[in-house]
């Protein structure tokens, strides 16, 4: 077998077994906020951006999904470029009034260090708008210290820790002491999956219509994902 299949295997059972019961539990606290009419927001830099994106408008996925993209942290900013606007502690806060929460809203910070400005400025305002605020981390990383003011980690901040068990440095292989084949992506993506297949698992057992896209790309009309979207578009922008 491929020394990264094997080994990003081996970190997907590890994960399996130290956090699936954990995420039985928490996508029912989720599920009953999207009943009540709440929504997941979902925010990440760089690469982590890129999973808070994935989860938007997906196929066989959750409707109630808003991504919260600010472009100076998004790779196409340029990646070095974004890798220090994560660290200014100043910048997201020219960015707050992208961050519209509610009262049932649940929000989902991405960030595998959980040291950098920006990750724990935005589960800040979440905190401070009262909502139910989640991170996808590693908490491999908890030794190393935090870029905030307050020298608070990201899991000194938010509610529930969703952990990776990605370890420092990402990669899952090593030549000569240098680490390769990164892993967060696949790990996180996979968390996410499985949190929200639970969360749709758990409205199904309550007898509630499952807010999920069709895909596109199979033959039919389009007539169930335009009444999902109608359900959210106050608060999604879709179109």
């Amino acid at each position: 077998m491929d020394a990264y299949f094997k080994e990003i295997q081996h970190l997907l059972r590890m994960v399996e077994e130290a956090e699936e019961t954990y995420l039985a539990e928490v996508a029912i606290i989720i599920g009953q906020k999207l009943q009540l009419g709440g929504i997941i927001h979902l925010f990440g830099c760089g690469h982590s951006q890129l999973l808070a994106q994935d989860a938007f408008y997906r196929a066989g996925g959750l409707v109630p999904i808003h991504p919260i993209i600010i472009e100076p942290l998004t790779i196409q900013a340029g990646a070095v470029i974004a890798s220090n606007n994560e660290k200014d502690a100043t910048l997201l806060a020219r960015y707050k009034e992208q961050f519209d929460f509610q009262q049932e809203d649940v929000f989902i910070v991405i960030s595998t260090s959980g040291r950098n400005n920006a990750p724990i400025d935005a589960a800040l305002f979440a905190k401070e708008a009262g909502v139910l605020v989640l991170s996808l981390q590693s908490l491999a990383y908890h030794q190393q210290p935090s870029y905030h003011a307050s020298g608070k980690r990201l899991e000194d901040i938010v509610d529930i820790v969703l952990d990776t068990h990605v370890p420092v440095g990402d990669g899952i292989l090593s030549h000569n002491h240098l680490q390769y084949g990164p892993s967060s992506t696949v790990i996180g993506a996979t968390i996410l999956n499985v949190l929200f297949s639970k969360v749709l698992s758990y409205m199904a057992s309550e007898g509630e219509e499952l807010p999920i896209f069709e895909s596109n790309n199979v033959q039919g009309d389009s007539a169930h994902n335009e009444r999902m979207m109608a359900n959210y578009q106050h608060r999604i922008k879709f179109k």
